[in-house]
């Protein structure tokens, strides 16, 4: 159509390019308003949480709020030695916190990096009035603690609002008395072995998980429809049943005194003096959990299974392929999608779990979830927010690599 020809115009006269701009923007603002509920309730129980945990792991004021005139003095001295007036300031300061009844918040502040500094700060609050100039020689006096470098470092670190150490102690990391970040003493190195254990314990349960569901769920694609019903009811059973009671169950199955060892015992397998320990242990903790993630990852198999053509497998075996052949060449990959999906699935469950660790796992089987529930009970709110950021952090990093090699457009639920 030429310069000189007349724009195209709808029936009421307005200009179709302009009509069709208002009708996609109308069809835009509907969609909008239709996923505003979805987006709002994600927002709110979802984005939110998240943002507020990522905060609570970098922010504590306790002891800013509680030792304002040591803070200054941090600020204004940042690479000076404690002198006679810093000893002044912390006396001021506790005497203050005696006044507020802040010497044990700013005091469990320092012990989470200095353990054992909680009742230091509480006694010599309660005692502040009774030091007198030279003011570090009378604190000291009382208690030697206070020309510990440790703890003025400590004491440092904690003089800001925001701060990377609840990090650098949930990586069994300290900061010594020249603010270096170095590693803790072995013994107290529990949290990167315990987050280690978790990812390599949920590998585990997902592995032997996946071992068990994959019969189960086969059955359920290849039997009549009367009988697959039927073992469908029972792999959806446990969902009927509470998990507390599921729990308690196998703790009166698996204990010494339970049933499979007085089975055991009576079938002469094992002597009932040295009857096998299949609770309060990591034993425990993965026999219970595989049993209630299980069927998270039948349901995603037989998602998949059902929809095989069971032609592919015949004509293969017609073709001269072994029954082994075929399942490892035609059946097997086409199942990849059920497998990722139900994989992920128990693995991420299973990262996560804290009631069944927490019942059955004893001092051996706790996972990192139990540790993080720890001092959440303890009003270790920081702390407790890192461990859950580092924990949310793990998996993504899986879910990203898990993405890049297999690629979670393969994933099938159903």
């Amino acid at each position: 159509m030429d310069a000189e020809s007349p724009l195209l115009t709808t029936r009421d006269g307005k200009p179709l390019r302009l009509a069709l701009s208002a009708a996609q923007s109308r069809a835009k603002r509907k969609a909008f308003y239709l996923v505003a509920p979805l987006l709002l309730f994600v927002s709110v129980s979802f984005v939110l949480p998240i943002g507020q945990l990522l905060l609570r792991s970098i922010y504590n004021d306790s002891f800013v709020n509680a030792a304002p005139n040591l803070v200054t003095w941090f600020r204004t001295h940042a690479d000076s030695e404690p002198d006679e007036y810093a000893y002044a300031v912390l006396i001021a300061d506790l005497r203050l916190m005696k006044q507020n009844r802040t010497a044990g918040e700013a005091g469990e502040r320092i012990n989470q990096s200095v353990p054992g500094t909680r009742s230091l700060f509480t006694t010599s609050a309660r005692e502040s009035e009774r030091y007198h100039a030279p003011f570090r020689d009378s604190l000291v006096k009382a208690h030697p603690q206070w020309t510990d470098p440790l703890l003025w470092q400590a004491m440092r670190s904690a003089s800001t609002r925001y701060t990377a150490d609840y990090y650098i102690i949930a990586l069994d990391r300290q900061r010594d008395g020249h603010n270096h970040v170095v590693p803790t003493s072995p013994e107290k190195r529990i949290y990167l072995h315990l987050f280690v254990d978790t990812f390599l314990i949920s590998a585990v349960i997902t592995l032997l998980c996946l071992l068990l569901a994959f019969p189960v769920a086969h059955l359920l694609a290849t039997l009549p429809i009367s009988k697959s019903n039927l073992l469908m009811i029972l792999v959806l059973l446990p969902f009927w049943t509470s998990l507390l009671v599921r729990t308690s169950s196998w703790i009166v199955l698996l204990q010494e005194q339970g049933v499979i060892n007085d089975l055991l015992v009576n079938l002469g397998l094992v002597e009932d003096e040295h009857r096998l320990r299949l609770i309060y242990n990591r034993t425990g903790t993965i026999i219970v959990m595989t049993h209630i993630l299980l069927p998270f990852m039948v349901l995603p198999l037989y998602s998949v299974m059902r929809t095989i053509n069971p032609a592919y497998t015949r004509a293969a075996r017609s073709l001269g392929a072994t029954s082994w052949t075929a399942f490892r060449r035609i059946y097997w990959p086409q199942t990849f999608p059920g497998v990722g999906a139900g994989s992920l699935l128990v693995f991420i469950l299973a990262v996560g779990y804290y009631i069944t660790p927490a019942l059955v796992g004893g001092a051996d089987g706790q996972l990192y979830s139990n540790m993080i529930q720890f001092h959440l009970s303890n009003s270790n709110w920081s702390l407790a927010a890192a461990l859950s950021i580092m924990l949310l952090t793990g998996v993504l990093v899986l879910y990203w690599l898990y993405d890049r090699l297999i690629g979670i457009d393969r994933l099938k639920f159903g």
